[in-house]
Protein backbone atom coordinates (compact mmCIF):
# COMPACT_ATOMS: atom_id res chain seq x y z
CA UNK A 1 0.00 0.00 0.00
CA UNK A 2 1.24 3.47 -0.85
CA UNK A 3 2.53 5.45 2.10
CA UNK A 4 2.53 2.59 4.55
CA UNK A 5 -0.29 1.49 6.81
CA UNK A 6 -1.30 3.91 9.52
CA UNK A 7 -4.87 2.64 9.50
CA UNK A 8 -6.91 2.47 12.66
CA UNK A 9 -9.00 -0.72 12.40
CA UNK A 10 -11.72 0.91 14.50
CA UNK A 11 -11.95 3.86 12.09
CA UNK A 12 -14.81 3.15 9.70
CA UNK A 13 -13.61 5.78 7.21
CA UNK A 14 -10.36 3.92 6.68
CA UNK A 15 -11.99 0.79 5.28
CA UNK A 16 -13.96 0.50 2.03
CA UNK A 17 -17.66 -0.14 2.28
CA UNK A 18 -18.73 -3.75 1.67
CA UNK A 19 -20.11 -2.89 -1.78
CA UNK A 20 -16.55 -1.97 -2.80
CA UNK A 21 -14.89 -5.16 -1.58
CA UNK A 22 -14.64 -8.12 -3.92
CA UNK A 23 -16.55 -11.22 -2.86
CA UNK A 24 -14.57 -14.23 -1.70
CA UNK A 25 -13.25 -16.37 -4.53
CA UNK A 26 -13.32 -13.67 -7.22
CA UNK A 27 -10.06 -13.62 -9.15
CA UNK A 28 -7.90 -10.67 -10.14
CA UNK A 29 -8.61 -11.52 -13.78
CA UNK A 30 -12.37 -11.21 -13.18
CA UNK A 31 -12.01 -7.87 -11.39
CA UNK A 32 -9.76 -6.62 -14.21
CA UNK A 33 -12.22 -7.79 -16.89
CA UNK A 34 -15.12 -6.10 -15.11
CA UNK A 35 -12.98 -2.97 -14.76
CA UNK A 36 -12.41 -2.99 -18.52
CA UNK A 37 -16.14 -3.51 -19.11
CA UNK A 38 -16.87 -0.56 -16.83
CA UNK A 39 -14.31 1.53 -18.72
CA UNK A 40 -16.06 0.66 -21.98
CA UNK A 41 -19.44 1.66 -20.52
CA UNK A 42 -17.96 4.98 -19.39
CA UNK A 43 -16.83 5.64 -22.97
CA UNK A 44 -20.32 4.78 -24.25
CA UNK A 45 -21.84 7.11 -21.63
CA UNK A 46 -19.51 9.86 -22.82
CA UNK A 47 -20.51 9.22 -26.44
CA UNK A 48 -24.17 9.36 -25.42
CA UNK A 49 -23.56 12.74 -23.80
CA UNK A 50 -22.07 13.99 -27.05
CA UNK A 51 -25.05 12.60 -28.93
CA UNK A 52 -27.42 14.54 -26.66
CA UNK A 53 -25.27 17.65 -27.17
CA UNK A 54 -25.55 17.08 -30.94
CA UNK A 55 -29.33 16.79 -30.55
CA UNK A 56 -29.58 20.05 -28.59
CA UNK A 57 -27.28 21.90 -30.98
CA UNK A 58 -29.27 20.70 -34.00
CA UNK A 59 -32.48 21.96 -32.41
CA UNK A 60 -30.91 25.28 -31.49
CA UNK A 61 -29.51 25.61 -34.99
CA UNK A 62 -32.91 24.97 -36.59
CA UNK A 63 -34.71 27.43 -34.30
CA UNK A 64 -32.04 30.08 -34.87
CA UNK A 65 -32.25 29.42 -38.60
CA UNK A 66 -35.97 30.15 -38.40
CA UNK A 67 -35.20 33.49 -36.76
CA UNK A 68 -32.65 34.26 -39.49
CA UNK A 69 -35.27 33.48 -42.15
CA UNK A 70 -37.71 35.88 -40.48
CA UNK A 71 -35.03 38.58 -40.36
CA UNK A 72 -34.12 38.06 -44.01
CA UNK A 73 -37.78 38.36 -44.92
CA UNK A 74 -38.15 41.53 -42.77
CA UNK A 75 -35.04 42.97 -44.45
CA UNK A 76 -36.68 42.64 -47.84
CA UNK A 77 -35.16 39.33 -49.01
CA UNK A 78 -38.37 37.30 -49.20
CA UNK A 79 -37.32 35.10 -52.12
CA UNK A 80 -34.11 33.99 -50.39
CA UNK A 81 -35.94 33.60 -47.06
CA UNK A 82 -38.59 31.44 -48.73
CA UNK A 83 -35.98 29.20 -50.31
CA UNK A 84 -34.02 28.71 -47.06
CA UNK A 85 -37.25 28.03 -45.19
CA UNK A 86 -38.44 25.54 -47.80
CA UNK A 87 -35.14 23.68 -48.21
CA UNK A 88 -33.54 23.84 -44.77
CA UNK A 89 -35.84 24.79 -41.87
CA UNK A 90 -37.09 21.56 -40.28
CA UNK A 91 -34.98 19.39 -42.58
CA UNK A 92 -33.92 15.90 -41.45
CA UNK A 93 -30.32 15.84 -40.23
CA UNK A 94 -29.83 12.39 -41.74
CA UNK A 95 -32.09 10.41 -44.05
CA UNK A 96 -35.58 10.35 -42.53
CA UNK A 97 -34.49 11.44 -39.06
CA UNK A 98 -34.32 14.47 -36.86
CA UNK A 99 -31.71 14.37 -34.12
CA UNK A 100 -34.18 13.14 -31.46
CA UNK A 101 -34.79 10.05 -33.57
CA UNK A 102 -31.06 9.35 -33.74
CA UNK A 103 -30.87 9.61 -29.95
CA UNK A 104 -33.84 7.27 -29.54
CA UNK A 105 -32.39 4.66 -31.89
CA UNK A 106 -29.00 4.81 -30.16
CA UNK A 107 -30.66 4.32 -26.78
CA UNK A 108 -32.97 1.54 -27.96
CA UNK A 109 -30.57 -0.45 -30.15
CA UNK A 110 -27.19 0.00 -28.45
CA UNK A 111 -27.07 1.90 -25.17
CA UNK A 112 -29.83 -0.01 -23.33
CA UNK A 113 -28.35 -3.36 -24.42
CA UNK A 114 -24.85 -2.29 -23.36
CA UNK A 115 -26.02 -1.21 -19.90
CA UNK A 116 -28.08 -4.38 -19.42
CA UNK A 117 -25.21 -6.69 -20.31
CA UNK A 118 -22.73 -4.76 -18.16
CA UNK A 119 -25.12 -5.08 -15.22
CA UNK A 120 -25.68 -8.78 -15.97
CA UNK A 121 -21.93 -9.39 -15.87
CA UNK A 122 -21.61 -7.62 -12.50
CA UNK A 123 -24.64 -9.43 -11.10
CA UNK A 124 -23.36 -12.85 -12.18
CA UNK A 125 -19.72 -12.39 -11.25
CA UNK A 126 -19.56 -10.09 -8.19
CA UNK A 127 -23.07 -9.83 -6.79
CA UNK A 128 -23.77 -6.56 -8.61
CA UNK A 129 -20.88 -4.64 -7.08
CA UNK A 130 -19.72 -1.65 -9.12
CA UNK A 131 -16.25 -0.19 -9.61
CA UNK A 132 -14.35 -2.94 -7.79
CA UNK A 133 -11.27 -2.35 -9.93
CA UNK A 134 -11.26 1.36 -9.06
CA UNK A 135 -12.02 0.71 -5.39
CA UNK A 136 -9.04 -1.64 -5.16
CA UNK A 137 -6.88 0.90 -6.99
CA UNK A 138 -7.92 3.54 -4.45
CA UNK A 139 -6.98 1.26 -1.58
CA UNK A 140 -3.59 0.61 -3.17
CA UNK A 141 -2.79 4.25 -3.99
CA UNK A 142 -4.02 6.16 -0.95
CA UNK A 143 -1.96 6.74 2.19
CA UNK A 144 -3.87 4.89 4.88
CA UNK A 145 -4.62 6.99 7.93
CA UNK A 146 -3.43 10.26 6.37
CA UNK A 147 -5.67 13.33 6.14
CA UNK A 148 -7.69 13.48 2.91
CA UNK A 149 -6.94 9.83 2.15
CA UNK A 150 -9.93 8.17 3.85
CA UNK A 151 -11.47 5.20 2.12
CA UNK A 152 -14.99 6.62 2.48
CA UNK A 153 -16.35 10.05 3.39
CA UNK A 154 -16.68 11.02 7.03
CA UNK A 155 -20.31 12.12 7.02
CA UNK A 156 -20.15 13.71 10.46
CA UNK A 157 -19.07 17.08 9.08
CA UNK A 158 -21.30 20.01 8.12
CA UNK A 159 -21.88 18.73 4.58
CA UNK A 160 -22.30 15.12 5.58
CA UNK A 161 -25.79 15.48 6.90
CA UNK A 162 -24.91 14.45 10.45
CA UNK A 163 -23.40 17.73 11.60
CA UNK A 164 -25.10 20.89 12.88
CA UNK A 165 -27.32 22.99 10.60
Amino acid sequence: MTGGTMADPANSTDRPRPEHVRPDGVSDATVEALGKLSEALEAVEHARGHLYAFHRLCGTGDLTLGEAVDQLRDAGHAELADRIERELVGRNVIHGRWSFQIVEEYDDTYYDTFRSLERLARDQLVGGRRHLFEAEMKEDRRTHGAPHHASVPDDSGPQGGNGPG
